[in-house]
């Protein structure tokens, strides 16, 4: 694994983002359009209640669609050699697969970090929120939501890379599928017991509900927290593993020769 060759993988995203400016639309526009929304939804539910809507539900939001921006970050730069058919090209370098995959998470990096920007500029300037104020207690909650965002988006790179183009389709929803169960917008205790099973080998789960905790004044499980961050790097482990299994069959079975637009198979 070779520095000049995860910055290759990467750079591409940048000249294909400068060469068509349209691309930084989705990075900005949803976020910011997700945070308006929801920001005067708590401005007015917190003139109907003395409950702090302000710092939860617009938090949790903030905090979920960074998570779903660092997944979408590293799918949407492999679904650039997916619509461009380029996976023959890159391949045929002396890039390795573990380039690769860095170049991608490399890449989700940057794009997240520029969704979070321009939701934290709005969240604050227009709504008051301020994560600031929580200072280094908020890096580990952050830390969790970053490694489990990767995860994502390289398990959803495997399911199309083995499924094919026309899966795609079945990654954008990831997000929105997970949410219920992570209690984005409530606690846990609220779920049936089957949802709080699943709940409980969800990292995103242990983030919002110790959030939840300091926001209201009560002291954060950090036990819990920290159960949370190992759970999320054993997924980033096995995630990774998963794309080198899938690049691995495909490479055996052609997969990647054949790979065109019109096919799932």
């Amino acid at each position: 694994m070779r520095a000049s060759r995860v910055a290759a993988v990467a750079l591409r995203y940048f000249y294909l983002v400068r060469g068509s400016p349209v691309r930084l639309l989705p990075m900005i526009a949803w976020v910011a359009i997700d945070i308006v929304l929801w920001g005067f939804i708590t401005r007015y539910l917190g003139g109907l209640t003395r409950f702090n809507f302000v710092a939860t539900p617009l938090g949790a939001v903030l905090l979920w669609d960074f998570l779903a921006r660092v997944m979408q970050g590293i799918t949407t730069a492999f679904f650039e050699d997916v619509w461009a058919r380029n996976f023959l090209n890159v391949f045929a370098t002396p890039i390795t697969i573990g380039d690769y995959l860095l170049g991608l998470v490399l890449t989700g990096i940057v794009t997240s970090l520029l969704g979070l920007a321009a939701m934290l500029l709005l969240a604050t300037s227009v709504f008051g929120l301020s994560f600031f104020a929580y200072g280094v207690a908020l890096a580990p909650f952050v830390f969790v939501l970053f490694i489990t965002g990767i995860s994502l988006g390289i398990v959803g790179t495997s399911i199309v890379l083995r499924f094919g183009p026309a899966s795609e389709w079945l990654i954008w929803p990831i997000p929105s599928l997970l949410s219920p169960f992570v209690g984005v917008f409530y606690p846990l205790a609220t779920l049936p017991a089957w949802m709080r099973a699943i709940s409980r080998l969800l990292p995103p789960s242990y983030v919002f509900e110790g959030m939840r905790a300091i926001v209201t004044g009560k002291s954060a499980r950090w036990d819990q927290l920290a159960f949370g961050s190992v759970l999320s790097v054993l997924y980033l482990v096995a995630a990774c593993g998963l794309f080198a299994a899938v690049y691995s069959y495909a490479l055996r079975t052609g997969l990647i020769a054949r790979y065109s637009a019109e096919t799932a198979n």
